[in-house]
C-alpha cells in the first residue's frame, strides 16, 4: 500500500488510489482557492474540469489523474 505525504502528513491508501481520492478520504477534499477565496475540489473526474489541480513532488498536477505512488508528497496549496 502506498504511502504518501499530503500537505506534510503522512497517508496510507490502497493500491491503485487517485490522489483525488486520497484527498478526499483524508480531508475536506478542497485542492485549492480560487482568486475570489471559493474553495475548489474535484468536479468531473476525468482532467476536464483542471478544478483538482495540485502539486505533485515539485510539479503542478491533476489530482484526478494521478495514482497514488509511495513516497510521493502533494501539496493542495502553493
Amino acid at each position: 500500500m502506498p504511502e504518501l505525504l499530503l500537505d506534510g502528513h503522512a497517508l496510507e491508501v490502497a493500491e491503485g488510489t487517485s490522489v483525488a481520492a486520497a484527498l478526499a478520504l483524508a480531508s475536506d477534499g478542497c485542492t485549492r482557492t480560487s482568486v475570489s477565496g471559493q474553495r475548489r475540489a474535484p468536479l468531473c473526474g476525468m482532467g476536464i474540469c483542471q478544478e483538482c489541480r495540485v502539486t505533485i513532488d515539485g510539479r503542478r498536477r491533476l489530482a484526478c489523474q494521478t495514482l497514488c505512488r509511495d513516497g510521493m508528497q502533494v501539496e493542495t496549496r502553493p
